[in-house]
Parts: structure tokens; C-alpha cells; sequence
């Protein structure tokens, strides 16, 4: 019996997932016919600068989608232990979007940000959803995600009437992001070679902001662009430091919107 309720729940996670991954690809807006190019920097903080000659070619087209598959390490609260948890995500440029969905030996989670509505699902043994996450604290959530995830794809960065660049220092600048009465600030951290090294911002934990760091590196060159392979996302707390995430991205794969045909939940 409980193996059949977990067949049936992890058939019900993959359809609503699936569903989810469709409509979020179908509501897109293509940005392929924005071509990137250095004349856009002027302007710009010298480390924000130094960062685009480094992710982009001059001439790359936008990068409109985006889908990844990872694994690595995740802990749900600061006492836990480490598990293994691999998964799977999708990105859309515009307007912002995701669906990720992840799996471990103890639960099946999906995290998105589709038409405006961002929403935490949470299946214990893939029986029992013990988290079903959604209003505006969860909408900026997941706006932060969606946007410190723009390492992944560069051109999510680059300034427009939505994403304004300010220099703090020689190594470091502000990003601000208005999206639907949300206003995003991340400050962010380039090392010499133009390299993003460490995002902090403030994130929603729960129904109270909170100080959010990821620290990302190994970046390698996938279809022209360097992106980090490897990302640690964490919490600073008063009662300290609280990392929850290693993830290495194994697979990246642009401007595919589809779903991958074999889903991580599944295997």
C-alpha cells in the first residue's frame, strides 16, 4: 500500500510539474532578437563591466531559455544533516520564470515562479505534501532566486527598464530589480578576472527577511558563456550561519523549451 500511494504521488508531482513547465514555457516572450553588445556597457560600474567581457562574446544573441540538471547536498534546518538531492530546472527570460524540481531520499519538492506566482510544494517520501507555499512573501522568495540564478544565464543580468546597475566599490556593485511591486537589491561580489564570486541580498525566510548569501565558482564555458558550476546558498542568521544548498550543475542546456524527457523525480 505505501509503495502505491508513493507511485501515485509521484505521478501526480511529475503531471503538476509537467503542466507547470508548460505553461511557463508557453507564456514567454522571446528576447532572441536582442543582440548583446560591449557599446551596452558604457556606462556601467568598471567590476560589472569586467564581469560582461567575461560571461558574454560581444554579439551573442539573448539567451531566451534555459534548462539544467544538478546534483549535490541539501539540509532543512541548521541541526540536520547533510542528504544527497539531485534535480532539475527550467528558466525563461521574460518574463521571469522557473520551475525546479528536486529529490531526495526523504522528500520530492517543487520551487517555481510561473505567471507572477511563486509557490513551495513539499512531498514527505512522495506521500504526503507537508508544504504548500504561496502569497507575496514567497513571490519575492522566489524572485530572488530567479535573479541570483541569472548566472546562469547572463544576459538575465544586463540592465533594461526592470534591472539598474550602481558601483559600490572596485570589486563589488548594487543590482536592483523592480518586478510587480517588488524592489530587489543584490550585492554583488567579482573577483579579478571578472567573475561573479558571491551574491547577498534579502530574502524572505518564512514570513520574515532575512540576510541570503550564494557563493558560486568552477565556471566553465557552455555554448560561448561562462557560467559557475557550483553554487553554496545559505542564511545569515542571529544565531549564525545556516548553509542549506550544494548544488553542481552537470547539465546546462539553452533556448530548449522542453521539458527534459526523463525527470529527476523519477529515477
Amino acid at each position: 500500500m505505501k509503495f502505491a500511494l508513493g507511485c501515485i504521488a509521484t505521478l501526480f508531482l511529475c503531471c503538476v510539474s509537467s503542466k507547470r513547465i508548460s505553461t511557463l514555457f508557453s507564456t514567454a516572450d522571446p528576447v532572441h532578437h536582442k543582440i548583446f553588445t560591449y557599446d551596452q556597457l558604457d556606462g556601467l560600474p568598471e567590476p560589472v563591466q569586467r564581469y560582461f567581457k567575461y560571461a558574454l562574446p560581444n554579439g551573442r544573441p539573448y539567451l531566451n531559455f534555459l534548462r539544467l540538471q544538478h546534483t549535490g547536498t541539501f539540509k532543512t534546518g541548521m541541526d540536520k544533516d547533510w542528504t544527497d538531492i539531485r534535480g532539475e530546472q527550467y528558466f525563461t527570460a521574460k518574463p521571469p520564470g522557473f520551475v525546479w524540481i528536486g529529490k531526495t531520499k526523504q522528500f520530492k519538492a517543487r520551487d517555481a515562479y510561473v505567471n507572477n506566482v511563486g509557490n513551495l510544494s513539499v512531498y514527505l517520501f512522495g506521500l504526503v505534501r507537508i508544504i504548500n507555499s504561496s502569497g507575496e512573501a514567497v513571490d519575492q522568495a522566489e524572485l530572488v532566486r530567479w535573479l541570483g540564478e541569472g548566472v546562469w544565464m547572463p544576459t538575465n543580468l544586463l540592465p533594461d527598464e526592470h534591472k539598474q546597475w550602481s558601483a559600490i566599490d572596485d570589486n563589488s556593485a548594487e543590482l536592483t530589480f523592480n518586478w510587480k511591486g517588488h524592489s530587489i537589491h543584490f550585492h554583488i561580489h567579482f573577483n579579478e578576472l571578472g567573475q561573479i564570486v558571491r551574491l547577498e541580498t534579502q530574502r524572505y525566510m518564512e514570513k520574515k527577511l532575512e540576510n541570503w548569501v550564494g557563493e558560486v565558482g568552477d565556471y566553465k564555458e557552455i555554448d560561448g558563456i561562462k557560467v559557475p558550476t557550483h553554487i553554496e546558498a545559505g542564511w545569515v542568521l542571529d544565531k549564525g550561519r545556516y548553509t542549506y544548498a550544494r548544488f553542481h550543475v552537470g547539465t546546462f542546456e539553452y533556448d530548449i523549451p522542453q521539458k527534459f524527457s526523463s525527470f529527476s523525480e523519477n529515477k
